[in-house]
């Protein structure tokens, strides 16, 4: 990886070339062409081969590494100008949420459909990217290296296909994600981990009435768990670093029983773990078990929890050479540069930042819905997103 000190600028005609290269129509189809496929986690081989079979049309070279994940092998394509310089990463999940499937339609001048904001709209528009770099021959030095994958929605995916990439050095020296953030840079962001508690004793479920004295009560010990992580939480709000806030921890979910008076033997606990602290992951998950330990032994009832790293926290150098061109870019077509602030959910830029070792932002459009049935992105923002990242090459990877 080349470690050039500087990005150039970027001129009057490059910025109207750029523009003027994006195509509307071609990026639109592309991501109609990928909305209409669905993927939830963990089965977005069809959309795979659907992207890989797009780029394979315009002309790039395409690998499928199997990135330990056969089902549904990654797209990866290389482009490069031969000239020294920097590589930039263009990186998105191509699976989406396990909701029922909502297919592709444009009203007004705005895309519907599943993914469409998360993220097929994004992934369409770096390809328009990397299409409109090659196709002006803009690229001053350096690289594009493109990748999408499957494995990122949580709790069903797990980051392996990008744990792979990192494994197998198919890295950028910076890395863009197209995740539906428009409003601020975020260069800093918290670690989040899921978590389910399970709380269990011996025996049957029983009537109340019939329960000996000494049986251990799992919804009474769900409700000291519930109390003590509240309590956990206010302390954890002294924990604090800049744009992101601070620690927390939240329950969203508990169940147990079947019936009013039925003494159950099992209670679940759901909820989320977040931390401001890069690198402090491992130490966030231990305090967690070592506080359930300490209940189980008081209550007399057995707890174990499935503990779901979903990212590390990280911050990003507002100096660093990546945003330095993000800035240029977006100044170019905005006249302002965007706002610098905190990634409010946690994506794949986690991991390339904490496992990989490059700094990632992310930006892409001003979409809405995600998570939701009414995933929704204007086809403008697509095209300001192409164009945007196609700046941000330019001035990131040229020699």
């Amino acid at each position: 990886m080349s470690t050039l000190s500087s990005a150039p600028t970027l001129s009057p005609a490059t910025i109207q070339t750029i523009q003027q290269a994006v195509n509307r129509q071609r990026l639109l189809d592309t991501a109609i062409a990928l909305v209409e496929i669905p993927s939830p986690t963990c089965s977005a081989g069809a959309v795979a081969d659907r992207l890989a079979a797009l780029l394979q049309a315009d002309g790039f070279t395409v690998e499928r590494p199997i990135a330990d994940w056969p089902e549904a092998p990654a797209v990866v394509v290389r482009f490069a100008t031969g000239k020294p310089g920097r590589t930039l990463q263009f990186d998105g999940h191509l699976d989406t949420v396990h909701l029922p499937f909502v297919p592709p339609r444009v009203e007004d001048g705005i895309l519907y459909g599943s993914g469409a904001s998360d993220m097929k709209g994004g992934i369409a528009a770096f390809v328009e990217a990397l299409r409109v770099l090659r196709d002006t021959n803009s690229l001053p030095g350096g690289g594009i290296l493109l990748t999408a994958h499957d494995h990122h929605e949580g709790p069903w995916g797990d980051r392996r296909q990008v744990e792979a990439f990192i494994r197998n050095g198919l890295l950028g020296d910076a890395v863009m994600l197209p995740e539906y953030m428009a409003d601020r840079l975020p260069v800093a962001g918290r670690g989040m981990a899921i978590f389910e508690v399970r709380i269990t004793r011996g025996g049957e479920p029983m009537h109340e009435v019939l329960r000996p004295a000494d049986t251990p009560d799992v919804v009474k010990t769900g409700a000291q768990l519930v109390n003590r992580l509240h309590k956990l939480n206010e302390q954890l709000a002294t924990i604090t670093a800049p744009y992101v806030g601070h620690d927390s921890i939240f329950v969203g979910h508990i169940q147990a029983g079947e019936i009013y008076n039925q003494s159950p033997t099992l209670c679940t606990i759901e909820g989320t773990r977040r931390w401001v602290t890069p690198g402090q992951g491992k130490v966030v998950r231990a305090a967690f078990e070592q506080l359930l330990q300490e209940l189980a032994q008081e209550t007399g009832t057995t707890i174990t929890v499935a503990y779901s790293p979903q990212g590390e926290a990280f911050q990003v150098d507002p100096a660093q050479p990546i945003v330095t061109a993000f800035q240029t870019a977006y100044t170019a077509l905005s006249g302002a540069p965007l706002p610098l602030g905190a990634k409010i959910f946690v994506d794949d830029g986690s991991t390339y930042i904490s496992t990989g070792g490059i700094p990632a932002l992310t930006h892409g459009p001003d979409a809405k819905g995600a998570h939701t049935l009414n995933e929704a992105v204007p086809v403008a923002e697509l095209v300001r997103v192409a164009q945007v990242y196609a700046l941000t090459a330019i001035a990131f990877c040229g020699g």
